[in-house]
């Protein structure tokens, strides 16, 4: 018996193929080779043909199946993991009324703040744990104020996970976890945001019904059988956001649990057992999938722009050619803790919510001529990424996540164990490098709700731990080089 899992990207679209009994990866494509065109037709405008989701997401299943030559009548269910905040919007008949605008077009933050200031900050942040900023609602506010003729036409709006649902059973629902990603789920009243909504001028009546993330959702139509190669019947059973689902992917379900990814940008998405709210809206937090009233599981969100980039930036622009991130993790080997001094500040790809959205640019310190080299360099630039982490990660304890392991796949910057030892010991946290991925993350979740796994602990535990990063005696080290760098950041902000 086979599970299939999907992560619907604006990159790409994967697909993976997993043993239900031995939760192993059977083989995994991803569509297209080159990337997926995002629409600009504005500044800060990004938008996506969901058709062009759907369709890669059909030739990504073929390719499976016929590849590996698996029998589609052995393919149980089916879980989704999608980029999260997007807007589709469809019609009676189920036709796409416009591009998708997807996650990272800005073009309503200036209604999300105005909602936030009119609506009551207190208010925003005690029922929806954000401001409505530039999320799915936000952006449905948009096209109301700015479409409306195709407002009009609107049958059901959803989110990039709702519409491949859609496509692959002919039904329209979404999920609790799914609309507090769009701000449209009031946690204190438990119900649909009907204030948000009120406000904007949206009816109700344009939500899709609510499934449960690990609910039977719906089943494969015949239609998207023929299209996909999958057996009509077959069960759709898990939906989730991106970090969500990278999040359980790695084991990431019980409160105290984090997951952090280190890539172009960096996440940390950690979980607690209350309603956490960041006065400061620097965090954002959504419902995880296993998220009831009478057991909160809320993930908060953080994210640092200033990470992988930066480094990729310093293999380019100052590594001599040929030498690649190995070569740099090697040459750092020989350079103490601290880089002798050389600090680097990170935060040179746009405003930072962390840091109250401010722009600081990225800065060197403490440069010497006759002491640093380009190794120096390329510790200084690792160990300033990580220390970003660990200023975000002491944003998420203060307002209530106490951290018990951190929980990283092992890709991007945590292949690095001088980036990932770093972080360990200036948070004292052990670090667990797993083996998955999103689209394996998703496929195990559809089983969980068919029933075929009884409980996350067995779903999830059985993870490939391929290795653990455990905080040493350095820890004094780490924590002086720091506080050097935090003082710089400090200066850096007060100017």
């Amino acid at each position: 018996m086979y599970l299939i899992g999907y992560d619907i990207g604006s990159s790409s679209i994967k697909a993976a193929l997993i043993d239900q009994q031995t939760q192993k990866q059977i083989a995994l494509e991803k569509y297209p080779n080159l990337e997926m065109d995002i629409i600009s037709r504005q500044a800060s405008w990004a938008e996506q043909h969901p058709e062009i989701w759907w369709d890669n997401l059909c030739l990504a299943t073929k390719a499976l199946i016929q590849k590996n030559n698996i029998d589609a009548n052995e393919i149980k269910s089916i879980g989704i993991s999608y980029q999260m905040h997007g807007l589709v919007i469809v019609d009676k008949e189920q036709n796409v009324i416009r591009p998708s605008i997807i996650w990272c077009d800005s073009r309503a933050v200036q209604i999300g703040n105005q909602a936030f200031n009119n609506i009551g900050e207190d208010y925003c942040m005690s029922h929806y744990l954000n401001s409505p900023g530039n999320f799915t609602a936000s952006k449905l506010k948009w096209v109301k104020d700015h479409e409306p003729e195709r407002y009009e036409k609107i049958h059901k709006f959803m989110l990039p996970g709702d519409y491949i649902a859609m496509k692959l059973s002919g039904k329209i629902n979404t999920t609790i976890n799914g609309l507090s990603e769009g701000i449209l789920w009031d946690f204190k009243e438990d119900q649909i945001a009907q204030s948000l909504l009120d406000y904007y001028g949206i009816s109700s009546e344009l939500i899709p019904e609510i499934v449960g993330a690990f609910d039977i959702q719906s089943e494969l139509s015949l239609e998207a059988s023929q299209a996909t190669g999958l057996k009509p019947g077959t069960l759709i059973s898990y939906r989730a956001g991106d970090q969500p689902n990278n999040a359980l992917s790695l084991g990431v379900f019980k409160p105290g649990q984090v997951a952090a990814t280190g890539g172009t940008s960096g996440v940390v998405y950690g979980l607690v057992d209350q309603l956490a709210i960041d006065s400061k809206s620097r965090i954002n937090s959504f419902a995880h999938p296993n998220h009831t009233s009478s057991n909160p599981s809320i993930g908060m969100l953080l994210c640092i722009n200033g990470a992988g980039i930066q480094y990729a930036w310093m293999k380019k622009q100052i590594a001599r050619d040929g030498v690649d991130y190995h070569d740099m993790e090697r040459m750092i080997s020989s350079i103490p803790i601290g880089s002798d001094g050389l600090r680097i500040i990170p935060f040179g790809n746009g405003a930072e919510r962390m840091l109250n959205n401010s722009n600081p640019g990225a800065q060197i310190n403490n440069l010497q001529f006759n002491r640093h080299t380009r190794a120096h360099f390329y510790r200084a630039a690792l160990e300033g990424i990580a220390f970003s982490f660990v200023y975000g990660c002491k944003i998420l304890n203060n307002i209530g996540l106490s951290m018990s392991t951190i929980k990283v796949g092992n890709d991007n910057l945590f292949q690095s164990r001088i980036f990932s030892r770093t972080i360990a010991n200036l948070l004292n946290t052990p670090i667990e490098i797993v083996e998955t991925t999103g689209a394996i993350g998703a496929a195990k979740a559809s089983g969980l709700g068919t029933g075929a796994y009884k409980s996350m602990e067995e779903c999830f535990t059985n993870n490939n731990v391929i290795g653990q990063i455990s905080p040493d005696d350095t820890n004094k080290t780490y924590n002086y080089a720091y506080e050097l760098w935090y003082s710089d950041l400090g200066k850096l902000l007060t100017n």
